[in-house]
């Protein structure tokens, strides 16, 4: 099979998209952050085995890599690439995580937090992935809703304030006006 990648930038001069013409995750998406996090998947371990990858995103036929910000991408490039080439094939796109099995779990046990799920798909789910991102719902306690930034957006300036506060507005309208949003990301509350 002839695979094919092609590279774009995101908002985020720290990540790249490699989009490939064959899936890399069947449904849904997932972040990893370490090698730990992805024992059974040899494309994602291999990828962390360059150096100043930080971060991997796969998403539909996407690879969102993240740097540290200390590597060069025009060596990066050819060295992602060649990894890639060189493990998908035998990379199973249907693999789902302990994390995702979670997921799913929590959205069953809680119909409040599908509820923002439902309102986060049709607003600013379709903008952050086309960036190479997306944002997963870790909690809600009382009026106060916790976030994670994931992929390209992980580690975005902007993801943190700006989006974070746009979030907050849509989910004020549309689900509870006393809603505060805050990111487990930025680590910290935002100003009102």
């Amino acid at each position: 099979m002839d695979i094919k990648i092609s590279v774009q930038s995101t908002p985020n001069p720290n990540a790249l998209k490699f989009i490939l013409n064959v899936p890399v995750k069947n449904e849904g998406k997932i972040t990893f952050k370490n090698p730990q996090a992805c024992p059974n998947i040899p494309l994602a371990q291999e990828l962390f085995k360059i150096v100043n990858v930080s971060d991997i995103h796969f998403f539909e036929n996407v690879i969102t890599v993240t740097q540290t910000g200390d590597g060069d991408w025009d060596p990066l490039i050819e060295q992602i690439k060649s990894v890639i080439l060189a493990n998908i094939e035998k990379h199973d796109a249907s693999f789902v995580v302990e994390e995702e099995k979670r997921k799913a779990d929590i959205k069953n046990l809680d119909p409040e937090i599908s509820k923002i799920e439902e309102i986060l798909d049709r607003t600013v789910r379709m903008y952050l992935q086309s960036d190479g991102g997306d944002i997963q719902v870790l909690k809600l306690e009382g009026t106060v809703l916790t976030v994670n930034y994931q992929g390209a957006c992980g580690s975005c300036p902007s993801s943190t304030a700006g989006t974070l506060k746009a979030i907050e507005n849509i989910l004020k309208e549309e689900y509870n006006p006393d809603l505060e949003v805050v990111s487990l990301n930025s680590g910290m509350a935002h100003d009102h």
